[in-house]
């Protein structure tokens, strides 16, 4: 289909190493005038599902500072653009957790909120396990918790995890070991 918004002007209203904000003065498709705010993310969203064999996963919990509360979510991260997302997903994972994996399948891909950014996300599922020393980065304060599949899909339908990127990766696996995939 054809784009029938129409920019005007752009400018950079805000720009650090994780987001650029810019400015448009736009034609709407109603033709009348209007502004719009983007947010241009300079990284991919990355996250992981491990799966071990008794079909146990785990969590990592962050005090989250833009929403004001902790938060319970899959090992995710971010990947630069023009790197390798795979690569990315297997230092998340062994960074955040300390696992490692030998199976890696990409599950699924997303636009975390199109209304307002460009941000997009990749998420992959780690299964043949193998465990080691987590060494998050020194701006994270992490909990890791080990559990069973079922539980954190549960954890999805009554509130305890809102993490957009953790709540769609977990009903895709969740789906996926329901049609017996995986």
């Amino acid at each position: 289909m054809k784009n029938p918004w129409k920019t005007r002007s752009s400018r950079i209203a805000y720009d650090n190493p994780w987001i650029q904000i810019t400015h448009r003065e736009v034609i709407t498709p109603a033709g009348t005038d209007g502004i719009y705010g983007v947010v241009h993310f300079k990284n991919i969203a990355i996250g992981v599902v491990p799966l071990d064999e008794a079909l146990n996963t785990w969590l990592v919990g962050q005090y989250r500072y833009t929403l004001d509360e902790y938060s319970w979510e899959i090992p995710e991260g971010g990947c630069p653009l023009g790197s390798g997302p795979l690569e990315a997903a297997k230092r998340e994972l062994a960074e955040e957790t300390g696992i490692h994996a030998a199976r890696w399948t990409k599950i699924l891909g997303l636009h975390t909120s199109n209304s307002v950014t460009d941000e997009a996300g990749l998420v992959f599922v780690a299964q043949g396990l193998s465990f080691g020393e987590a060494e998050p980065e020194e701006t994270e304060e992490l909990a890791v918790r080990k559990l069973p599949f079922a539980e954190a899909l549960e954890m999805v339908f009554n509130g305890q995890i809102t993490d957009v990127l953790s709540q769609v990766a977990l009903m895709r696996v969740g789906f996926m070991l329901a049609q017996g995939g995986l």
